[in-house]
């Protein structure tokens, strides 16, 4: 199959790229620069240079590609509202050239998002759907509807934390920086909030699985821990850091986390049985506690990141 894939060169996406090419998949990755084109290439991969923002470029490839994995996002804080409208428009002119083909469209979202949507501490299910104003729910919602439109639609939500060597600059990287630059490792309350976690390999593993077998209109989660208390996160990090470990108050968390604060209090258990069952997906890697465990995090090579 010949697969479209934005993101191709992130953490996440670069791991998709070669799962996709190790299970005998030709890939076309979406290539911001020259430095992202060269990655590309040098993974055996095909380049195709263009951004979110050139919606003919995405159009173009996704009705050239046999499908699509949509992994790009616009991290960007100071304009979330406006990188979530980037994101619609991607989904909907990549699904709009798939239209009646049969064709997959695997788009990424997050499991977080249920955090907010459900009551609080209800384990999230793929059957739980949430709505604006819930963040990135109105491109979740667009990518599962695109399935009556004859498109082989899922979408992935993927965990808050997506941990291995490879992870540089998510979550617990940046609590990693915040516990060295404010000397304690925190967590918020009693800490007794759960994030769920899966291995960026075991994510790999799902995206290519969804592309090649789930049913259109699935939801499916990437999580592998159900549910870690983030006073254990803490702890570990507590631990390897040299720094005390420490409860703050909800108050005190945008402070201390900046814009992780309001996350950082979220509780999101998370089960992942249904998209176990549906695609056989059986993730194999080490979990959160283990892998943070490992070192990796707190190697001075990747401080300096």
């Amino acid at each position: 199959m010949r697969v479209f894939v934005t993101g191709a060169t992130g953490h996440i996406g670069s791991a998709v790229v070669s799962d996709l090419l190790d299970a005998g998949h030709q890939v076309v990755g979406l290539a911001r620069s020259d430095r992202s084109a060269a990655a590309l290439t040098a993974a055996g991969a095909e380049a195709y240079r263009g951004s979110l923002d050139d919606l003919g470029a995405l159009r173009d490839a996704a009705a050239a590609a046999d499908g699509v994995i949509h992994l790009a996002f616009k991290h960007d804080f100071s304009d979330y509202q406006g990188a979530i409208a980037t994101d619609l428009r991607a989904v909907e002119t990549m699904g709009a050239a798939l239209e009646g083909s049969g064709k997959p469209l695997v788009v990424t979202s997050g499991t977080l998002m249920l955090a907010i949507a459900l009551p609080p501490g209800q384990l999230g299910t793929e059957a739980d759907v949430a709505s604006p104003p819930v963040p990135r729910a109105e491109s979740e919602n667009a990518a599962v509807a695109l399935a009556e439109r004859g498109v082989r639609s899922s979408v992935v939500r993927l965990s808050p934390s997506v941990h291995s060597r490879l992870d540089l600059h998510g979550f617990v990287p940046r609590l990693v920086r915040i516990a060295r630059d404010k000397g304690v490792s925190a967590y918020v309350a009693d800490g007794a909030n759960r994030w769920p976690a899966v291995h960026t390999l075991d994510a790999a593993r799902l995206f290519r699985l969804a592309l090649e077998k789930a049913p259109a209109g699935s939801r499916l989660h990437g999580a592998a821990d159900e549910g870690v208390p983030f006073r254990d996160i803490a702890q570990t990090i507590g631990r390897h850091v040299g720094v005390p470990v420490v409860g703050v108050s909800r108050e005190e968390a945008e402070a201390h986390f900046g814009f992780l604060g309001a996350m950082a209090a979220l509780d999101n258990p998370t089960s992942s049985s249904r998209t176990r069952e549906l695609l056989d997906w059986r993730p194999e890697h080490p979990g959160l506690i283990e892998d943070m465990e490992a070192g990796h995090y707190f190697e001075e090579s990747l401080q300096a990141s």
